[in-house]
């Protein structure tokens, strides 16, 4: 190997004992085990962990995408580390990467090199820290990433219909960061530095460990609930209803109580969350040294996720828009962390100087592209609200939605030398961009940020997810009426007029959701093909731990009501609704006709196939 080849290496964390010896390393103080490969960018949580410890001090090494079938020499190849192992399944659930909502194995994999679906278990948490508390009984195990996070608490697993006991019951492990990692990170390494024992630190933010129940430690918060235990969960559906509003309600709150869950005999105690990141805490996190390439491992082949991300920025994390299918805020968190111009902009240059960029920024975006910079105005009205949604059913008076530093944004970017064009590829929030509120300043933004978008940042299509047409499904999805919708569509067609411009919208849709009925997907069917649609983006329902749709999915009760709401479960109930998406596909014809007499919906037959 040569002197060159040795300094490239030695650029990315190392991965092998060969890598180790390049840095002159016996041991790693951290080993972090992923589902993922291993990209050294921010786009990925393997990456960001990696660094932030390595920016501590600490020596890292990580082990992508172990084999878990055969000696299991890859959770033994680097030995044995000096503080503690570090799991994750990747920037994914590892079972919503494998299947889809048919349970039906996906064919491919954008995590992995080549697109390959066969290089990471079923829950991959579970069984990688199984595995490393076999082999390493004695060496802590610090679970983190998206997969462990959403099952903190009891919840339900969809790919076997049933509930499951929180993550660390079913590993082992000794610790578990939730959500965005940095900060609970940061002062774990201070507690170990200062001395402590993992099974001694028990007040940090953001974790969650397991103690007897003679031995649970005081509670430096300042509230504390407690939810019904698994085994009453196990026992009465609605006790898992009760408890998710409790843990959704704590999750959106700015100063969180304790949360302690009783199971096996063991108490489950979760901390509070820590405060959003300030500007310059996620500064840090983008500005740590990533080649922002994969390694070199991996040259010959692609990994399709990084393809799709490797000229983007993400500008902000969080998402206050609350939708009851989706994990974001339960990950993240509600409350908007951004980061400053500078840190952007260093960024965006740093991809003008990658030796294959064209010119073209994919995404400046975030969960939503239009979030930027918006926090409550008065923050005191913050601190005492627990609503999951900042803009359902309709955008808060405290919410300060001004459009204009995201404008900036876009703007400074498109004046860096290299950049031909930034594009929006992340989904907008039209809601807020047609409020009508008393604030003339956030409305001027709105408009002037709509129109900057629409004529000089859509990459040919530009996504929107109104997701349904019904206003009852709407409403139990938490989102705005699909009237907004035809207001939004009606000023992007208007635009491409007066501008010109060939563009198209693409719209999101979801089948199956819990409230929808087959009759609101017929008439979804009717109203987007009268708005000249034939449907691409669409997705039956599929149940993710922790959100509000899931939780009314398994126990047929919304957790805020505690009322009965109807869900398509069996196979054939969730066709019956997705058929409509592609009500244009002759094969689906004489079912759907069949299902609209059933229905007495001759009208609808009418307007679908008006030709017979």
């Amino acid at each position: 190997m040569n002197e060159e080849r040795r300094a490239e290496l030695t650029d990315w964390l190392p991965t092998t004992r060969k890598e180790m010896m390049l840095r002159g390393w016996e041991e790693a103080d951290v080993i972090l085990f992923s589902g993922d490969a291993y990209v050294d960018h921010p786009s990925f949580g393997t990456a960001v962990i990696g660094r932030l410890l390595e920016s501590e001090g600490l020596r890292v090494a990580i082990v992508p995408q172990p084999n878990w079938r055969d000696d299991l020499r890859d959770f033994t190849k680097l030995g044995r580390p000096r503080l503690f192992f570090a799991v994750t399944a990747g920037v994914m659930d590892s079972m919503i990467n494998h299947y889809t909502a048919n349970k039906r194995l996906r064919s491919n994999d954008a995590y992995t090199p080549d697109g390959r679906s066969d290089m990471r278990p079923d829950r991959a948490v579970t069984v990688y820290t199984r595995i490393l508390k076999k082999l390493f009984p004695e060496v802590p195990v610090v679970l983190g990433g998206v997969e462990a996070s959403l099952r903190r608490v009891t919840h339900y697993d969809y790919w076997d219909d049933s509930l499951h006991k929180p993550i660390l019951a079913e590993t082992g492990a000794e610790m578990l960061i939730y959500g965005m990692g940095e900060q609970p990170l940061r002062q774990l390494i201070a507690e170990l530095r200062s001395g402590k024992s993992m099974d001694k630190i028990r007040e940090i933010p953001q974790t969650a460990f397991l103690c007897s129940r003679t031995n649970i430690p005081q509670n430096p918060f300042e509230e504390e609930v407690t939810l019904f235990s698994h085994e009453e969960c196990m026992q009465e559906k609605i006790n898992q209803a009760r408890n998710f509003r409790v843990v959704e309600e704590q999750s959106n709150r700015l100063h969180a109580a304790r949360i302690l869950q009783e199971v096996g005999g063991e108490i489950l105690v979760v901390n509070p969350p820590f405060p959003p990141m300030s500007e310059v805490e996620i500064d840090a996190s983008y500005d740590l040294p990533y080649t922002r390439l994969p390694h070199p491992k991996y040259r010959e082949k692609q990994i399709p996720a990084y393809e799709m991300i490797k000229f983007s920025v993400n500008l902000h994390r969080g998402c206050f828009g609350g939708c009851s299918f989706c994990t974001i805020s339960a990950h993240q968190g509600k409350f908007i962390a951004s980061r400053s111009k500078k840190s952007i902009m260093e960024e965006v240059r740093k991809i003008t100087m990658m030796p294959d960029f064209k010119g073209y920024i994919s995404d400046l975006g975030g969960p939503s592209a239009n979030m930027y910079r918006m926090q409550g105005k008065d923050l005191s009205i913050c601190e005492k609200c627990k609503r999951p949604s900042c803009i359902f059913p309709k955008v808060c008076f405290n919410l300060n939605t001004n459009h204009a530093p995201l404008l900036d944004i876009y703007r400074s970017v498109d004046a860096i030398p290299g950049i031909k064009k930034s594009f929006i590829g992340s989904g907008i929030r039209y809601d807020m961009l047609l409020q009508e509120g008393d604030d003339t300043t956030d409305r001027n933004s709105a408009q002037s940020y709509l129109r900057e978008v629409i004529t000089h940042h859509v990459s040919g299509r530009l996504k929107v997810a109104p997701e349904h047409t019904s206003d009852a499904t709407l409403s139990l999805m938490r989102k705005p009426s699909f009237q907004l919708f035809y207001r939004f569509n009606a000023i992007f067609e208007e635009l491409n007029r007066k501008e010109g411009l060939n563009q198209q919208l693409i719209p999101y849709f979801i089948s199956s959701h819990p409230g929808c009925s087959e009759e609101e997907m017929a008439e979804l069917a009717s109203i987007t093909k009268k708005l000249h649609f034939k449907l691409e983006q669409v997705q039956d329902f599929t149940p993710s731990p922790m959100t509000l749709a899931t939780e009314i999915y398994y126990t047929g009760y919304h957790p805020y009501t505690l009322k009965p709401v109807y869900t398509a479960r069996t196979k054939e109930e969730k066709n019956g609704q997705r058929q409509f998406f592609f009500w244009h596909d002759q094969r689906n014809k004489q079912q759907i006709i069949r299902a609209l007499k059933k229905m007495n919906r001759q009208d609808l037959i009418r307007k679908l196939y008006p030709n017979g």
